[in-house]
């Protein structure tokens, strides 16, 4: 049986996940359709164009932001210490823990010869730049090992 064309659409767009397969995609197009009250449902996709819209990489560390520069680079209470991060998602992580008061920088990945990702596809640039500008005293890489 084929579904109704909006049905598939929406599955199709929950597949666009990563590790969202085709069955778990059809599950929560599933749950949207028949269990989800109308305004979660508006609420949902109001929420998803906005952070879409509003979200951006921090022109400083490359964290995501609302602001062109984030509130963990304006802190001048932090440490001249930067933690280098392969993703914003570390950084919440390590700042969950309210044990480091040092800056982040985000590469945004790591490089990968076998994928081709060298070191101008990462933020290294902007890394390198900080050092010199902002005098960092410390640096720490907070990364997945990897060849």
């Amino acid at each position: 049986m084929k579904y109704p064309k909006a049905l598939q659409d929406l599955i199709d767009s929950f597949s666009m996940y990563p590790g969202i397969g085709p069955k778990t995609a059809e599950r929560l197009a599933f749950h949207t359709i028949l269990k989800m009250k109308k305004e979660n449902v508006n609420k949902f996709s109001e929420n998803l164009v906005k952070a879409y819209e509003n979200i951006k990489k921090c022109s400083v560390c490359g964290t995501l932001t609302e602001d062109d520069v984030c509130s963990i680079c304006t802190d001048r209470s932090r440490e001249n210490i930067i933690m280098v991060v392969e993703s914003s998602k570390e950084v919440n992580v390590f700042e969950k823990t309210n044990q480091y008061n040092g800056k982040y920088h985000v590469l945004g990945g790591l490089i990968s010869p076998l994928e081709g990702i060298g070191p101008e596809d990462i933020n290294i640039d902007k890394l390198l730049s900080r050092i010199d500008k902002e005098e960092i005293e410390e640096l720490i890489l907070a990364l997945k090992p990897s060849i």
